[in-house]
């Protein structure tokens, strides 16, 4: 993996994390007061998970990108073979893209907002964005796609979750 790739999704993965934390107040007083589930993890494992889950997906996304780019230079020819390798590559890039704003939006809709349910089915949809990162990860690269099905797997949860919040608080602006 090339140090470069590296320190770019290294830097769009704390951009993220920046955005998102920006939004973040577990300790406001709306949040304080909303019911939560009792199988909820402690406040002290989501700064944890995350840090983790974010390092994951910069590392898997630049050996994946890399290695997109390197079967883009490893075909010889100008023809179809290459331009469906740079094709895989921009859409690679795409996908990561909306995945990070997606990652990043939440806190926004949750924190911001106010609105569990709307930050629901938005972990919904980035539980599906993580879910094709891993299937497109993984084409690239095989152990980058396993190593980032955990991410995909928390966003899961994190959806699963939200839903509760928003089910056990209906009146919750």
């Amino acid at each position: 993996m090339k140090l470069k790739t590296l320190a770019w999704t290294a830097a769009a993965t704390v951009a993220t994390a920046a955005a998102g934390g920006a939004a973040t107040d577990p300790r406001s007083s709306w949040y304080l007061e909303l019911r939560k589930p009792a199988w909820q993890p402690p406040a002290l494992a989501f700064p944890v998970v995350w840090t983790a889950l974010y390092a994951d997906l910069a590392v898997t996304s630049a050996a994946a990108l890399d290695d997109a780019a390197e079967q883009d230079r490893a075909a010889d020819s100008p023809g179809p073979v290459r331009k469906d390798h740079r094709r895989q590559l921009r859409s690679y890039r795409g996908a990561l893209a909306a995945n990070l704003v997606l990652n990043a939006s939440w806190s926004w809709f949750f924190w911001r907002s106010r609105r569990p349910w709307l930050a629901a089915a938005e972990a919904a949809v980035l539980a599906a964005s993580s879910a094709d990162l891993v299937r497109r990860t993984y084409r690239l690269n095989r152990v980058a796609g396993v190593s980032l099905a955990p991410y995909a797997a928390w966003c899961g949860f994190a959806t699963v979750l939200s839903a509760a919040i928003a089910r056990l608080n209906p009146a919750s602006r």
